[in-house]
């Protein structure tokens, strides 16, 4: 298996994406690694480290501006990656996140939003490269 992290959606991914499935809660789980410095799109000068970038992002996003909340999601969880028990990999991720959305409808909602691009720039600035993926409940009947 190989594992390539990315910072934004390739063109078939964001088409998969955006086909309508069922109208159900989705959890999108965040593997995230970090720049070491954090690095604008418009180049502006930072002492931030890719982390504290990024950590704006996430408190804009859960908290101040309310992007999640906006379209129904929540934060659920987010930690710091300790080390890995089972399996290999190059390069351990830094931290981990898991967000739910109503629908994928929410969630594209959110992506679109004038506001929310204008907070994904810390995302950009601070992120190396991330596994974003896609998980929904299953029901026990």
């Amino acid at each position: 298996m190989e594992v390539k992290n990315a910072v934004m959606p390739n063109e078939d991914q964001i088409k998969e994406f955006s086909e309508q499935g069922e109208d159900k809660p989705i959890y999108m789980v965040n593997l995230l690694k970090f720049k070491e410095k954090a690095n604008y799109p418009d180049k502006r000068e930072t002492d931030l480290t890719g982390e504290e970038a990024y950590a704006i992002y996430a408190e804009e996003v859960a908290g101040v501006a309310g992007h999640l909340e906006k379209v129904g999601g929540k934060p659920l969880f987010g930690g710091e990656v300790e080390r890995l028990m089972l399996g290999e990999v190059e390069d351990l991720w830094d931290k981990v996140a898991i967000a739910m959305y109503p629908s994928r409808k929410a969630m594209f909602q959110m992506l679109n939003d004038p506001d929310y691009i204008v907070s994904a720039q810390h995302r950009v600035a601070g992120l190396e490269g991330q596994l974003n993926i896609e998980t929904s409940l299953t029901s026990s009947d």
